[in-house]
């Protein structure tokens, strides 16, 4: 049996991309800052560990509870919506630790095993914002860029030992908690400057439209699912009918 480790399973594509490997017989080990029950269907091939990627020691108490894997999963994620003006330096690093370095710190602890066996799949999901410039979205895009480039590059090094490195790129999924807690955040960091109210209201309006595409969970765990099973597929893969529209 092949068994995946996700990261940021708690909610939205983390979640039903647990869902989606266990009902196709995988292991599945999901992390979550904070295991709650219920979340998932009950079963033998699952196991739910916490991990805070922001951890040198969280990431390599959960990779040791996990045993040998096959894929990495890294979903965790952090969403920011706000004007540069806007941004406090201290979100702006939260968003790198949590989005880049959480990702690096994650494959940096899994690669011995990886190396050793000369196989292995690593799928870093990162964001459909870096296909196309948005505004307000400065931040937030720089963290996931990096992470675009850094895998590209990464692949390269990683080749000769027979590891896999893939992207998956996602569009907006106002079904999911992300968008509303990114708000959240927002709000609790005093808001849009004056200057760029107006034209925040105008950005939030066109995102909210109903009859513009989007993204489902489920279309990023069939994405999720290519990179990590597919070996022709494309080192950047869109996920969702926005994501999907943009690479047109």
């Amino acid at each position: 049996m092949k068994s995946v480790l996700i990261t940021g399973c708690s909610s939205g594509f983390g979640l039903d991309c647990a869902r989606y490997f266990l009902d196709r017989g995988w292991k599945v080990i999901a992390t979550m800052r904070s295991p709650r029950g219920g979340l998932l269907p009950m079963s033998d091939s699952l196991v739910v560990l916490p991990l805070d990627v922001t951890s040198d020691e969280s990431v390599r108490d959960a990779i040791a509870a996990a045993g040998p894997i096959d894929v990495l999963v890294n979903n965790a994620g952090i969403g920011w919506l706000n004007a540069l003006e806007g941004t406090p330096i201290d979100v702006a690093r939260s968003l790198f630790e949590t989005n880049t370095l959480g990702t690096m710190r994650m494959i940096a602890a899994v690669l011995p095993q990886f190396r050793e066996k000369k196989a292995g799949h690593i799928v870093n999901v990162t964001s459909s914002v870096t296909m196309k410039p948005l505004p307000l979205l400065s931040a937030y895009t720089a963290s996931k860029a990096a992470v675009n480039a850094f895998t590209e590059s990464l692949a390269l090094e990683l080749e000769p030992f027979g590891i896999v490195v893939r992207i998956v790129l996602p569009g907006a999924a106002p079904d999911t908690s992300f968008a509303s807690t990114a708000l959240s955040r927002l709000q609790a960091n005093g808001g849009f400057p004056a200057p760029y109210a107006e034209f925040a209201e105008g950005v939030i309006a066109t995102m909210r439209r109903p009859d513009a595409p989007k993204t489902l969970s489920s279309d990023v765990a069939e994405a999720v699912w290519r990179a990590a099973t597919e070996p022709s597929a494309p080192m950047r893969i869109p996920a969702g009918a926005d994501a999907v529209a943009l690479q047109r």
